[in-house]
Formats: structure tokens, C-alpha cells, sequence
């Protein structure tokens, strides 16, 4: 199987499974009535998932084998839960249609890190098809430009973003630097979100819970729990492929496909807006292709 088709396998994966995983936890946090809940047993449930895999890959072994560096891996997770946190804060406390769209704005974090940390130039294409995607997803959300108002506690999805494009980062520079797998770092990853998830439902008073929850939602569970566990394969993989930025324009398709995912199997109707906001993510998608492979092109000729 060659390079091109992997990478189509892997960013196809990475979005199916994160559209799957963001439509159930919306259902299980709606359904549990605790956020912290809800995250903890969908952690727990790919904690099996995650062992499964790697007993199946024969990579059991290497978790009693990171070494000093195991800091990083829990850095990770801390992050990640952080970035649930704030967002649940927001969600709790701002406005939901704003929050929906601050959120997105990981992918413009994304961009100017890789910019003025890295020093990498990206094109005037390139921030131009970074735009007209972002417009098009929140088309897609239906996010309403006129009405729109910022609250103080919409500052909390500022954060959620900022923790979700810091925490690529960080999974890049562990894979990099530090030479971790990346299913080593999707357990640890998971590890600490869970632990971190089950104390804020002890504290809330939710943990006593579990056991009628997970009778009520078992099925319910095991699937997000699965998604997640697709998540971090498709995921850290990609990071490792391609630039941070890049993956994060990637996911902008994330909502089109939840469109379809909502059309297919809950009957619902898309809207003009929505239709729209469709075809434009699909055309700043397009731009960015043909762009790319334009530079391969390039750079196929030039090493002929």
C-alpha cells in the first residue's frame, strides 16, 4: 500500500471516529447528567479497547519500559483533560453558539504557532484556505454572525482551544524528541484523562453513579469508548505524518461528516445554511489540495 493511501486510510479514520465519539458524548453527557461522568466512563471503556490492542500488537510490554521520560505522557493527559474541563466550564457558564465557534479557533492557534515558533512559512493559500473552511464549518453549525455575543465565560472555550492545539504540540515533540509510540502515548494519554475525569465525579458527588449508568448506557459506553480508542490511533499517527496545522485543517471536515451522520441515521434535514457551509469547507478543502499537490509536483521535478 503506498504513502498516499495510507494517509487517505488514516485522516478518513481519524475524522470518522472523532464525528462517532463527539455525537456520543454529546448523548452520554446529556443522558448521565455529569459531564465528568460521562468522560470518565467513556475513558474507562477505551482503557479496555486501548489494552486490547496493545496485548493484540504485542506492545503490553513497553508500558513498564518509558523510562524518565513517562513526564511527558502524563503532561499530555493532563492537558487533555484540561481542555475538557475548559470546555465544560464554558458550556456551563457562556454561550453555547459562541462557545461552538470560539472552539474552532484551535486551528487558527495551530497556524500561528507553527508561524512564529517554528519559523515555517505558510502560504497566503494556505491562510486563505485555513479561512474558508473555518467560515464553512460555522455555516455548518449554523452559527449566527449577527446575533452572536461574547461573555466573560466564553473566555473558558478560548482556553478549551488553546489546550487542544498546545496538546498537538506536545505529542509532536514527544513522537520527535523523545522517540515515544504512539500508542504508548494514547495510554497514558487515556490513563491520566480517566483518573482525572473519576476525581472531579467523586468531588461532584457523581461517582456512586457508575454502576446504574453503565446498566442504563452499556452499549452506549462500549462505543464511545471504541471511537475514542480510534481517535488516538488515526490521531497521533497523523501528527507523526504531518504537520500540526495541517491535521487541524483536517478535522474542520469533522462537522460535514456529522451533517451526514445526522441526515443517514436521525433523519434530520439539512438546511440551505447548512448545504452551503458544506460546499464551502469542500472547497477550502479543495484549494488546499490542489495546492499540495502542485508543491509535489514541484518538487518531483525539481529532483528529476
Amino acid at each position: 500500500m503506498n504513502r498516499r493511501v495510507q494517509n487517505g486510510i488514516l485522516i478518513g479514520g481519524m475524522i470518522l471516529c472523532w464525528s462517532i465519539f463527539y455525537a456520543v458524548s454529546k448523548f452520554a453527557v446529556d443522558a448521565i447528567g455529569s459531564p465528568y461522568l460521562a468522560g470518565g466512563l467513556l475513558r474507562g471503556a477505551a482503557l479496555i479497547f486501548l489494552t486490547a490492542q496493545l496485548f493484540i500488537m504485542g506492545k503490553a510490554g513497553q508500558l513498564f519500559k518509558q523510562g524518565k521520560t513517562i513526564w511527558i505522557l502524563f503532561i499530555i493527559g493532563t492537558i487533555g483533560f484540561l481542555g475538557d474541563l475548559f470546555a465544560n466550564l464554558g458550556y456551563a457558564k457562556g454561550s453555547l453558539g459562541t462557545g461552538t465557534a470560539l472552539l474552532k479557533t484551535d486551528v487558527l492557534m495551530a497556524n500561528l504557532v507553527t508561524v512564529l515558533i517554528y519559523r515555517k512559512k505558510l502560504t497566503a493559500f494556505d491562510w486563505l484556505g485555513t479561512f474558508v473552511m473555518l467560515f464553512g464549518v460555522l455555516l455548518v453549525l449554523n452559527f449566527d454572525f449577527a446575533t452572536a455575543e461574547f461573555h466573560v465565560y466564553d473566555l473558558f472555550f478560548l482556553l478549551s482551544a488553546g489546550s487542544l492545539a498546545a496538546n498537538a504540540f506536545v505529542i509532536k515533540i514527544a513522537q520527535q524528541k523523545y522517540h515515544k509510540d504512539p500508542d504508548m502515548i494514547s495510554y497514558f494519554n487515556n490513563l491520566t484523562v480517566l483518573t482525572l475525569f473519576m476525581i472531579a465525579s467523586w468531588i461532584g458527588g457523581d461517582l456512586n453513579r457508575t454502576g446504574d449508568v453503565i446498566r442504563d448506557f452499556p452499549w452506549q459506553i462500549l462505543l464511545g469508548g471504541l471511537a475514542q480508542t480510534g481517535i488516538y490511533f488515526f490521531y497521533y499517527r497523523n501528527l507523526q505524518r504531518h504537520e500540526v496545522w495541517k491535521v487541524k485543517l483536517y478535522l474542520l471536515l469533522m462537522p460535514v461528516v456529522s451533517c451526514m451522520f445526522g441526515v443517514i441515521f436521525f433523519r434530520e434535514t439539512l438546511t440551505v445554511r447548512s448545504l452551503i457551509g458544506i460546499a464551502v469547507v469542500l472547497l477550502g478543502a479543495g484549494l488546499l489540495l490542489v495546492k499540495s499537490r502542485l508543491e509535489n509536483r514541484k518538487t518531483e521535478n525539481a529532483a528529476q
